[in-house]
């Protein structure tokens, strides 16, 4: 017999096991904080605002990850999400997050 129990987690928490840490999202209108919700090595979801416009290049800076390039695919309430060229800097980038994520405080 399987067991679930609803837990309740912090809303800084992009999951259970990883924060939603605060990046620098610098865009043709200069830099401005981002939290990293989401993120593999062919795109990103972070919240942020004002948006940058769609399409636009922008470039992520993480804490312990570096900075990687990306383009502006999607703008939704709250935040958008930008697309990788998914080449193996991307997913180094990607993976390099996570665990940081996962492992720093």
């Amino acid at each position: 017999m399987a067991f679930w129990q609803r837990v309740d987690w912090p809303e800084a928490m992009a999951s259970h096991w990883r924060r939603r840490r605060v990046c620098e999202l610098v865009t043709g209108g200069g830099p401005q904080t981002a939290a990293l919700r989401d993120i593999s090595g062919s795109e990103a979801r972070l919240d942020t605002a004002p948006p940058p416009p769609l399409g636009s290049e922008v470039e992520l800076h993480h804490p312990y990850a570096g900075s990687i390039t990306g383009q502006v695919s999607d703008i939704y309430d709250g935040g958008i999400r930008i697309s990788f060229d998914r080449r193996e800097g991307a997913v180094a980038f990607a993976l390099g997050a996570i665990a940081a994520d996962m492992t720093l405080d």
